[in-house]
């Protein structure tokens, strides 16, 4: 499909590997319970301003109960607001891995020229690869969210200071503007 993560039947043996430790890692009862106050905290933050189509704040990665793997030096609980699409994105210095932890969207990429729906849902009855997404260090995304606020957990391979965010300049599609979001 778009990278070596996926084939036609999904995630490669090895992502899937990963996403098992870190689904676990979020299904965790301890972990879902900190993960929960950290979702109040960001629908306070949500709430405040009505401009926004996001917010998030990071997860300690002290705070999960299994031994992560090496590469993942950061997470962070997202909220999408309903209704919206937040914009394409990507993340020139991580590969990132979601799982859509309540409520659900359309992630989709951007590859071959056109964008790619990724139909993620927040039930546990399902298969993995119906509710984590891997993507790739430098691959445009964007979350499309449907009637309810979508809760995302996600886990990146850079450490939270250096979390770098790339969009598209509003009025110029060949430029980019970067942020970091520990800068909120």
């Amino acid at each position: 499909m778009l990278s070596l993560i996926f084939n036609d039947t999904g995630m490669n043996k090895e992502e899937l590997k990963l996403f098992r430790i870190l689904d676990s890692a979020v299904k965790s009862e301890s972990v879902r319970t900190t993960i929960n106050s950290i979702v109040a905290q960001v629908e306070r933050k949500l709430l405040s301003d009505s401009k926004a189509l996001l917010a998030w704040e990071n997860v300690p990665l002290t705070k999960y109960d299994v031994n992560l793997p090496d590469i993942i030096l950061s997470s962070w609980v997202f909220i999408l607001k309903a209704n919206t699409n937040t914009g394409a994105e990507r993340h020139p210095n991580s590969h990132q891995r979601v799982i859509s932890y309540k409520g659900q969207g359309d992630l989709q990429i951007w590859g071959n020229g056109k964008w790619h729906s990724n139909h993620l849902i927040s039930s546990l009855d399902i298969p993995l690869e119906s509710r984590g997404l891997s993507i790739p260090p430098n691959t445009w995304h964007r979350p499309i969210v449907g009637e309810t606020n979508w809760v995302v957990v996600s886990f990146h391979t850079v450490p939270e200071a250096e979390l770098i965010e790339e969009r598209l300049d509003p009025t110029d599609d060949k430029l980019t503007h970067q942020r970091k979001y520990s800068d909120k």
